[in-house]
This record gives C-alpha cells, structure tokens and sequence, in this order.
C-alpha cells in the first residue's frame, strides 16, 4: 500500500498519496520510510501541522534519517523520476526533514 502511495506522491496526486500511505501505516505503523512519505504529501496539501507530526513519527523509529541520506540512495537515472524524487524531497523539507 505504502508503494501505491509513493506512487501517487511521484505523480502528485497527493490527496490520494495520503489514503495510501494511511492504509500502509494502518498495516505497519514501524515504517518509517511511508512517515516520511506521508509528511512529504501532507506539506504538499499545506497540511504542515499533521506533516511534521509524521516527520517526528519517522525520526522516533529511525533517528539517522535526513535529506542527505534519503538523498544518497539511487532510485533511478530517470530525468522523469529524477525531477518527481526532487519534489518528494521538497515536501519532506516543508514538512521539517532534517537536512543533515
């Protein structure tokens, strides 16, 4: 379900992202990855209250996350994707990912 969400986030149907990753996080409530993308989502809706809640939520069950790392990992050499990741990051800093 999380995948379904990220999905959705990488395209910017955020509203729908959110059912998703609720519905994931519902299931496993330990992921702190589907937080992080649901901060980014919720920041995306201006819903920065609920979105840095999530931030804490992530942080709390993995505290080494930051922009830099999730930045790190190489996903794809896609531009398309390349350019949606770029935006999935932007959300997660509104919703106060830290950067390092």
């Amino acid at each position: 379900m999380t995948w379904v969400g990220f999905s959705k986030l990488l395209l910017g149907a955020d509203a729908e992202a959110v059912v998703w990753f609720r519905r994931g996080l519902n299931s496993n409530p330990n992921n702190p990855i589907a937080h992080l993308d649901l901060a980014a989502a919720l920041a995306h809706l201006g819903k920065l209250d609920e979105a840095r809640a999530s931030t804490n939520k992530a942080l709390a069950l993995n505290p080494t996350l930051t922009i830099r790392r999730l930045r790190s990992i190489p996903f794809s050499d896609d531009p398309t994707f390349r350019e949606q990741g770029r935006r999935v990051i932007q959300g997660m800093r509104l919703a106060g990912v830290p950067e390092e």
